[in-house]
């Protein structure tokens, strides 16, 4: 089977560097904290933050930082272990890029590509809960940092 690819677009209105800093930089405590049912803890098990570094998220998956790009607010990352790869999958990376707009906010893409295991039968459903998942977690982060202004400024 070959890969899978998806890309997806949204707008917000969080400045693009604030919500990339909650997002990305600062995702290890936020995400846990509002998102617990997804997310327990994340630990770094190896590196520094920047490309290679490797963290666990207990109760989600273990995932590989392959880039990040603060200046240009980019960040892709692969899911090398866990229930997100549904045994079904060898991996699935993830591409991030948030922009500015004109009227203050942000537009972000994410593209995913799943990574089929050899023989593995894939339904369209169980991708699609996954994103669900993914966005929720996602829409939380963004309405703390709409809610807490002060945040990450």
């Amino acid at each position: 089977m070959e890969v899978l690819t998806f890309t997806e677009e949204f707008s917000s209105p969080v400045v693009a560097k604030r919500l990339f800093t909650a997002m990305v930089l600062e995702a290890d405590t936020l995400i846990p904290k509002l998102a617990p049912q997804a997310v327990k803890i994340i630990e770094t098990i190896e590196g520094n933050g920047g490309p290679g570094t490797i963290k666990k998220l207990t109760f989600y998956a273990k995932h590989r930082i392959d880039a990040v790009d603060k200046d240009n607010l980019t960040h892709s990352y692969t899911a090398v272990e866990g229930v997100t790869l549904l045994d079904k999958f060898e991996s699935i990376a993830y591409d991030i890029k948030f922009e500015a707009t004109p009227e203050g906010g942000c537009k972000g893409t994410f593209v995913s590509k799943y990574f089929p295991k050899p023989g593995a039968e894939v339904k369209e459903e169980e991708i699609k809960e996954g994103k669900e998942k993914a966005a929720a977690v996602y829409k939380a982060v963004e309405a703390y940092v709409v809610a807490n202004p002060q945040a990450y400024a």
